[in-house]
């Protein structure tokens, strides 16, 4: 037997061991895919202010600062801001992955939860009391729907995703 054999058949194993590996892979590449959805509809759809900077711009900026004395570049923060998006995506979607593991068939109405709960957790929540974002009573209702949307979007496309790479491990 060859290590891909191996591999395969312990994924394909109804153990504690392969069914929580199975699970936390398939939510991590979900939580992956959900997050370059999210990015992709934010370019499309405005979730805040023009001026305004995110919170994982806030973020990586002060670490920035920090670690090398000076903020990030203005055309750097794209790419700062993902550096902040995807491991938070898949580390959500891993532990949404985990959290279903023994009820892993497709339920779209758990992505929408997913996301929605990431959302209101965040943007609603923790940014506004650690001072990266405004109260959510400041925030115009539009940018708070789209952003809002982008979120359910992101747990959507993790649970879709997540149900998929599941199977594909089990087969």
């Amino acid at each position: 037997m060859n290590s891909n054999q191996d591999t395969t058949s312990f994924f394909q194993r109804d153990t504690f061991s392969s069914s929580t590996s199975r699970s936390l892979i398939a939510g991590a590449i979900g939580g992956l895919a959900g997050t370059a959805v999210k990015g992709l509809v934010e370019k499309f759809l405005k979730v805040r202010k023009v001026e305004q900077r995110s919170a994982q711009i806030k973020i990586v900026d002060e670490l920035s600062t920090k670690i090398t004395g000076s903020p990030i570049s203005v055309h750097n923060e794209a790419l700062a801001e993902q550096l902040v998006n995807f491991p938070v995506g898949v580390s959500i979607g891993a532990a949404y992955g985990y959290g279903k593991k023994k009820k892993d068939k497709l339920n779209i109405r758990d992505g929408v939860i997913l996301g929605s709960s990431t959302w209101a957790s965040t943007h609603e929540t923790s940014f506004p009391l650690l001072g990266l974002k405004e109260s959510p009573t400041e925030i115009p209702l539009r940018l708070q729907a789209n952003e809002l949307f982008a979120h359910v979007l992101f747990g959507v496309t993790t649970e879709l995703v997540r149900d998929y790479v599941n199977k594909k491990l089990k087969e």
